[in-house]
């Protein structure tokens, strides 16, 4: 049996349901269609992720698509309300702390600077102003930290792919749970997605939105994408100390930490890297993370470990930055993929921006033409140096 669609979005997490609903959005008589084959979302990065958001990168695009989502989600009763239902994201805005040594200060500046000239709301401050802003750091050994005033902090990842994925839905976009298995190519176009139970969908445009498993998607139509499933565990802590006005902070170490609801929640990139390896937390890591914690934090000193969990990176192995558009080898193929664990914070503007590229032609409202596939074929890569984790 063949079905057909105008278009159908392979992946219903974030960045599939965010897309559906600027597709819809922007042309309402459309027929889209989203294959996604575990609506649970068990193992999608997008209900795994610590859904935070930031300011501080070192690309500019990256920092105008950040400046541009958090305009989003501080008004996401404006885009997403549904039946006059608007979501709740708990979302809080306190910023990141970035901090460095002697060693890392000169890297520590250039990317403040960077983003200063980008109107990114971020202060430079040095180890007094910091002890002095926040008496519960150990200020040893830091020569600066960078502190976004506004316009960075955290949400409710899950909440926001639930509200995109209701108000697409409400929009008209078709979600179908099946398990996508291959494409077929005529020329240089996809006609026809391919399932496991050998039904077939025609489609005029197709998207790889699959997220960790984005490379196998590619491969089906010969494409070769340097995205990689990568494991990171996040650690639940409690501790009974207040840390007023606590960021999230990223150590000198690598550690990153913030407050969840009364607990905190945190990381640290492990040493070797396997691709698609379960998803079990590595608690070993731990072991690592609290005493480079401690020594920061010393109220961390009684923390404990409540709970652990584990998600996927999509790391772009090229550049650790976003893969967006079509491939010149398969014109009706459009990929957003390879986010390095800033998908989430991202989706409400990249969505966007790709909807107005297969239906306009063009990026209207934001450029994100540095972010194109054509400089994966031109081995021309765009390096994002602030990747967390």
């Amino acid at each position: 049996m063949t079905t057909r669609t105008d278009i159908v979005i392979i992946g219903g997490g974030i960045m599939g349901s965010a897309l559906a609903y600027w597709l819809t959005r922007l042309d309402p008589k459309l027929d889209v269609t989203v294959i996604e084959r575990d609506p649970t979302y068990a193992k999608a990065s997008s209900a795994l992720s610590a859904a935070s958001i930031r300011q501080q990168f070192t690309t500019p695009v990256n920092i105008r698509i950040s400046q541009a989502s958090f305009a989003f989600l501080r008004t996401i009763g404006d885009h997403l309300r549904v039946d006059g239902d608007a979501p709740d994201l708990s979302l809080v805005e306190r910023g990141y702390l970035y901090l460095a040594s002697p060693e890392q200060e000169a890297i520590r500046r250039q990317a403040h600077e960077i983003q200063r000239a980008h109107r990114a709301d971020v202060a430079l401050l040095d180890a007094a102003a910091l002890k002095s802003r926040f008496g519960w750091l150990n200020t040893d050994g830091l020569a600066c930290g960078t502190l976004g005033l506004s316009g960075e902090g955290w949400f409710d990842g899950y909440a926001l792919l639930s509200a995109f994925k209701r108000k697409a839905r409400a929009q008209g976009a078709r979600y179908v749970t099946a398990e996508a298995t291959g494409f077929t190519v005529d020329g240089h176009r996809i006609s026809t997605i391919d399932f496991g139970d050998g039904s077939r969908m025609a489609c005029g445009m197709a998207v790889n939105a699959a997220g960790p498993w984005a490379r196998r998607v590619a491969a089906w139509a010969g494409v070769e994408l340097p995205v990689f499933a990568r494991r990171r565990t996040v650690f639940v802590i409690a501790c009974k100390a207040k840390l007023d006005g606590m960021p999230l902070l990223i150590d000198t170490t690598g550690i990153w930490i913030r407050p969840e609801g009364e607990h905190f929640i945190a990381g640290v990139s492990p040493r070797a890297e396997t691709d698609e390896a379960p998803l079990e937390p590595e608690y070993a890591l731990w072991e690592e993370l609290w005493p480079a914690l401690a020594a920061r934090v010393p109220a961390f000193e009684e923390a404990k470990m409540v709970r652990a969990w584990a998600g996927y990176y999509e790391m772009n192995e090229l550049d650790h930055n976003a893969l967006l558009g079509p491939h010149p080898d398969v014109s009706n193929l459009y990929f957003i993929n390879g986010f390095s664990g800033h998908g989430v914070q991202q989706a409400p503007i990249v969505t966007r921006g790709l909807a107005e590229l297969m239906l306009r032609g063009r990026f209207e409202t934001l450029d994100l033409s540095d972010l194109s596939m054509q400089r994966l074929v031109e081995n021309r890569p765009l390096r994002e140096l602030g990747v967390i984790g």
